[in-house]
């Protein structure tokens, strides 16, 4: 009919563009797989409005009697969601399809799809699941304890190796489970996991009521990754479920192959938690959940009670769909060099004041940890804060003899992972999506800043 008010061959010109964009979607929904090259915004635009168009509330001439009809009051609103408001799940299950949300379903089966891919992309190739859950990286980890438990009824501890950072901690005391702290150990440059404890504990207590070991990879330096190959190997010989915090290790490779070696040693690993904010460059709010079988899967799947937001499985498809292939590897390529370029100015930079580098290379891929043993004691939160101001995020001072105490749990020299650690330290981390400048721009301000507290000079904001 178009071909009466515009000539033909203007039509087929249309008709061709129109086709291969919908060969691109073919693609990605008949493989599963992330597209090599990234894709057009509006492209991706324009698929997210046609999904919208698949779920009830926006049929033309719908009549919704019930109590949960996607109806949406802000415009704003409704355009901030792309129209998408029947969530994710059943009350069942949140992998479950809507029958009146068939484009939000296909969103979220597809995306969990495409999360998956890009796991094995960056070197996860053993994971055969992965589900993206709308709570961030504590509260999931509550999830899979509660899950474990519900499989281990005689079970109430946890084996936990220390990293100080508290929804890690509150996440086992949510699930109503009774934490074993694992101190580490120190080496000359780095904190690292005491495997003779956990033998000694898994020795003195009754396997059965051990709902699960807890490892951790990514983490704050001086912390090292935990030694997730041995420890899962405690986990198969003595039947007991290991869950590995893996909040934003997804960005480094050496993370990576630690827990793709363990899992190929046939050690055991039940779930894999990681957040999404840290590891694809998304607002917060969610986390995605490894797994290496399907009965794993459906219990974590099962286990989430009613529906859920549908914000952060849309937040990862227009991400991996804006990334591609290339895109990812590129980012996560980039953030490896960029660590070691941070790495040797900091140890440059502690050499020049006698100061020392407390973390490893090889064992501590993305965050640095470096002494501040010439600065008056009274002045070290200073750091920090005067580095806030001066537009400087994410550094951390962490102070000897801090303490905090979690419910009824007290930890010494908390920040630092370690009862034991000898000196006051900065810790930063070259995290996927820091640039070449941001380095640069936070040496110079750093060390200006350091050097005026050594002399104990008044700075001002």
């Amino acid at each position: 009919y178009a071909e009466r008010l515009v000539p033909r061959s203007y039509i087929d010109l249309a008709r061709q563009a129109r086709r291969s964009y919908e060969q691109q979607i073919r693609l990605i929904v008949e493989h599963r797989k992330l597209p090599e090259q990234s894709l057009d915004e509006n492209l991706i635009e324009q698929w997210l409005d046609e999904i919208a168009q698949m779920d009830s509330n926006n049929f033309q001439g719908n009549i919704g009697v019930g109590e949960r009809e996607g109806r949406i009051y802000s415009s704003l609103v409704a355009r901030r969601h792309a129209l998408l408001s029947h969530g994710i799940g059943r009350s069942g299950d949140i992998n479950a399809v809507q029958p009146k949300a068939a484009g939000s379903s296909l969103l979220n089966k597809l995306t969990n799809e495409l999360v998956l891919d890009a796991i094995h992309i960056l070197g996860l190739r053993t994971v055969t699941h992965a589900l993206v859950i709308p709570m961030a990286t504590g509260m999931t980890m509550t999830l899979c304890f509660l899950v474990l438990k519900k499989q281990r009824p005689k079970s109430r501890y946890v084996l936990w190796s220390r990293i100080d950072q508290k929804s890690c901690f509150k996440s086992i005391l949510t699930a109503n489970l009774e934490p074993i702290i694992i101190e580490q150990t120190e080496t000359d440059c780095y904190l690292q996991t005491n495997i003779s404890e956990f033998e000694k504990q898994i020795q003195q207590l009754n396997p059965e009521e051990i709902c699960c070991i807890v490892s951790t990879t990514s983490c704050f330096a001086p912390r090292a990754i935990d030694n997730i190959q041995h420890l899962s190997q405690l986990c198969l010989t003595h039947s007991i479920p290991h869950v590995i915090n893996n909040a934003y290790g997804l960005q480094s490779t050496k993370i990576v192959h630690e827990i793709e070696q363990s899992k190929r040693s046939n050690g055991r690993i039940d779930y894999i938690v990681q957040s999404t904010d840290k590891n694809f460059l998304v607002p917060v709010g969610g986390s995605i959940v490894l797994t290496y079988d399907s009965q794993s899967f459906d219990r974590l799947s099962h286990a989430y009670p009613g529906r859920a937001s549908i914000t952060p499985t849309t937040d990862m498809f227009i991400t991996l769909l804006s990334m591609g292939k290339n895109g990812l590897l590129e980012l996560v390529q980039k953030r490896k060099v960029l660590f070691t370029f941070f790495f040797d100015k900091l140890s440059q930079w502690a050499l020049e004041n006698n100061e020392s580098v407390l973390s490893s290379k090889q064992f501590s891929p993305i965050s640095i940890a470096i002494s501040l043993k010439h600065l008056p004691n009274e002045r070290l939160t200073e750091l920090g804060s005067k580095l806030f101001t001066r537009r400087i995020s994410g550094a951390r001072v962490v102070k000897l003899g801090t303490k905090q105490k979690i419910e009824s749990y007290e930890f010494t020299n908390y920040g630092a992972h370690s009862s034991s650690v000898q000196y006051s330290y900065l810790t930063v981390a070259a995290a996927i999506g820091i640039e070449e400048s941001d380095i640069d721009i936070f040496m110079k301000k750093f060390n200006d800043v350091y050097q005026k507290l050594r002399r104990n000079e008044t700075l001002d904001d």
